[in-house]
């Protein structure tokens, strides 16, 4: 049986947040904005990110749809995600 792209992904990520826990906070934090809408009430109770929204993820990113992103690019995207969460909170004044 194939593992599918998002399990992939979704393993890479895992893995990266836990060899750099700088990353924990903004991994839980991309995974709680990418959750698909009603997670509570299908199996696996899980707030995972919708298959077929990675999937388009994947192909606007990388010209596949089954393209898997490297660990670099992972905590690159954390990093980035971090940085404009943070440059988004009222009163800080942004660094354009």
């Amino acid at each position: 049986m194939p593992v599918s792209s998002r399990a992939l992904i979704l393993l890479r990520l895992v893995g990266e947040t836990l060899r750099h826990p700088g990353l924990y906070g903004p991994a839980l934090r991309a995974a709680w904005r990418f959750r698909t809408r009603g997670w509570h009430r299908r199996p696996p109770f899980l707030p995972l990110p919708p298959g077929e929204y990675l999937l388009w993820r994947m192909e606007t990113a990388y010209g596949s749809p089954h393209a898997l992103p490297t660990a670099r690019e992972l905590r690159r995207y954390l990093r980035w995600a971090e940085r404009m969460r943070d440059n988004h909170k009222p009163g800080k004044l942004r660094e354009w």
